[in-house]
């Protein structure tokens, strides 16, 4: 088996491609300049390495060995003897030196008259080890390091060290390549992924501000962002911006949904979307209507909800603005609800519900924004009303731009140079609520209504009477609904049916919202109150025509008689005489 080369790292290089030392850098100033540390010759180096020799074991140092006969192994033995003799006995070094006492004036002197002596006889030694070494490291070629030395005065002989067997320098060549081999590879790294981060910093800079100035033209308003924490606000300091913020609300909403909206670019790869929303709730308000049947069983229908996508900022930023309107309108919602004159209403923290009549009632929700539209708990979906309940949801969009509207308006209106806050009239808003509700009351009128009609109809197609019945809830155009709710048309909406009877006789009702309804007879017109006065109308009116119509065909019929048909309104029967015959 072939065993894996041995690794060794690469030493660090003492020389550059000039074959000069390379110095260590100390510090690098201001400019740029690098302060490097000093090369320490080997004379230097042995000078030192002297002079710590007398300075840590004394100037007379070998005259103390030289008169004890010790020589220097013995003394490195006697060294490490004393070292644990020292170590087994801390208790009476302790003692000694609780004993010892500060030294007097005169001591000092006494030390100082004995120590100059000897420091001026390890003085000499020195000089004359430093002119040894100077001469010994000298060559004929080169000048002497101390002055006054002669050159040559000293022989020596170079003995060079014999070569090495080729086997043997050839692994040290394999040992000194894949040393350096592996360094470089490891610097190759090193470089490589410095390279990498420098290159993702740029690209997530470059998206950053290509996503700003996208955001900029698809018309989302940008604001300077706050000063991060600890920055100096004090008087004189800087206080400009350094990023920005994207703001997606409503110019007229209260500033605790303004807050809301407000979202800032990614600056980290990690983070999921590129948009961060700092105060998103992730809610959304989800319309419903429940309906009650004849049988007792509940239909329960939701508006049309599509799930936000997030491949783009436009639709991330779409999705957020629609989650803080729905919040807007939810708290406004709540504050209405308790004034409805002739509902029945429930209010919590994230469900409104108010009951529109006996077999129907509106709810308003508060839920994530990742729930499905249908309800996985209703017992029975109605997908006929979920264009209702879209209507108002849409309409409800509309009663708050028109609130807006209002406050904008009041706001520039009233002079602002004179008036406090506390003298500024609070004007009354535009309510959301009651019109949703008045809207919701009208379309259950107009279905009660056209229901009797419709029952009427099919009474009168069993009978074999031809009849048919046209009814038309609104009669305004989108044009005008979209004004009506924007406040700019005060008119009430309505709306028309007519029965026809036996392509002869016709019923003409109109209506208004929310629940008024005139008969519009030939002989007088009736206000409606109920439904069961409304029935026995239609039942009194229709009998009156088909009376009519038997007249018409008995008059028909006995013309070669001459008989007479005439309606009796007094006992609602028809009459006919002929040939002294009473039918």
């Amino acid at each position: 088996m072939n065993e894996p080369p041995p690794k060794l790292s690469l030493e660090r290089p003492y020389k550059d491609d000039k074959g000069e030392y390379i110095l260590n850098v100390v510090d690098i100033t201001q400019e740029g300049d690098h302060i490097l540390e000093p090369r320490v010759t080997i004379t230097q180096k042995l000078g030192d390495r002297f002079s710590r020799i007398f300075t840590e074991r004394g100037v007379d140092f070998f005259e103390r060995l030289k008169s004890h006969g010790i020589s220097d192994d013995d003394a490195s033995t006697a060294d490490d003897s004393d070292e644990e003799n020292d170590s087994s006995k801390p208790n009476e070094t302790e003692n000694r030196q609780i004993l010892e006492h500060p030294m007097t004036l005169e001591e000092l002197f006494q030390m100082r008259k004995e120590m100059l002596p000897q420091l001026h006889v390890a003085f000499g030694e020195m000089s004359q080890a430093r002119d040894l070494l100077s001469l010994l490291l000298s060559t004929a070629d080169q000048e002497p390091l101390v002055p006054g030395v002669p050159v040559g005065s000293l022989t020596s002989t170079i003995v060079s060290k014999s070569a090495e067997i080729p086997s043997v320098q050839a692994f040290h060549a394999q040992l000194l390549l894949g040393g350096k081999d592996e360094a470089l590879r490891k610097s190759a790294a090193a470089f490589k992924s410095a390279a990498d981060s420098m290159e993702r910093v740029r690209l997530r800079g470059e998206k950053y501000w290509s996503d700003a100035l996208r955001t900029r033209n698809d018309n989302w308003g940008l604001v300077p962002a706050p000063l991060p924490p600890g920055a100096p606000i004090g008087k004189g300091a800087d206080k400009t911006a350094r990023d920005f913020w994207i703001t997606f609300g409503l110019a007229e909403s209260p500033i605790l949904f303004k807050r809301r909206a407000m979202a800032h670019l990614a600056v980290h790869d990690s983070e999921a979307t590129p948009l961060v929303f700092p105060r998103h709730q992730a809610t959304r308000m989800r319309v419903s209507l429940v309906t009650t049947d004849e049988a007792g069983q509940q239909c329960t229908a939701h508006d049309t909800w599509h799930p936000p996508g997030q491949s783009d900022l436009n639709s991330l930023l779409r999705s957020a603005r629609d989650e803080v309107i729905d919040q807007e309108i939810f708290a406004q919602l709540i504050r209405e609800a308790a004034m409805l004159p002739t509902a029945t209403v429930s209010v919590s923290e994230r469900l409104i519900v108010i009951e529109a009549s006996q077999s129907s009632e509106l709810r308003f929700e508060l839920v994530e924004s990742d729930l499905p539209s249908e309800s996985p708990f209703a017992s029975a979906t109605a997908p006929e009303e979920r264009p209702t309940c879209d209507l108002i949801r849409s309409s409800l969009i509309l009663l708050l731009l028109r609130a807006h509207t209002f406050t904008r308006n009041q706001r520039l209106s009233l002079p602002s140079s004179h008036l406090t806050n506390k003298q500024r009239p609070s004007p009354v808003l535009p309510p959301l609520l009651l019109p949703v509700f008045n809207m919701l009351q009208y379309r259950l009128f107009c279905s009660r209504v056209e229901k009797e009609l419709k029952n009427m109809e099919q009474a009168l197609s069993r009978a074999e009477v031809p009849s048919k019945v046209r009814f038309n809830a609104v009669g305004e155009t989108g044009a005008q609904l979209v004004d009506h709710l924007r406040g700019e048309d005060r008119s009430r909406i309505g709306g028309d049916a007519i029965l026809r009877v036996d392509n002869r006789h016709t019923l003409h009702f109109t209506f208004l919202a929310p629940s008024n309804l005139v008969a519009n007879l030939p002989q007088a017109t009736l206000t409606i109150t109920s439904v069961p006065q409304l029935c026995q109308l239609l039942r009194d009116e229709v009998e009156r025509c088909l009376l009519d119509s038997i007249c018409k065909i008995g008059k028909a019929l006995s013309t070669s008689v001459d008989g007479t048909w005439f309606v009796d309104k007094l006992g609602n029967r028809c009459v006919g005489r002929w040939d002294t015959r009473v039918l």
